[in-house]
């Protein structure tokens, strides 16, 4: 599942979230995020004690 998005993406604290994230800037999961999938973006992606695999 591909999500697209303009803006800047959150993904809220201590969430899980699958999937890809194609972001025109920024990307900041909160912190213990855990993300299934990838996160791409065109300027940054924070990570704070996320996990993130790919698929």
């Amino acid at each position: 599942m591909f999500w697209q998005s303009s803006q800047t993406v959150a993904i809220q604290t201590g969430a899980h979230f699958e999937g890809i994230v194609l972001g025109a800037t920024n990307i900041s999961p909160g912190n213990k995020a855990s993300i299934n999938g990838r996160l791409l973006a065109q300027t940054a992606v924070t990570l704070i004690k996320n996990t993130v695999v790919a698929p």
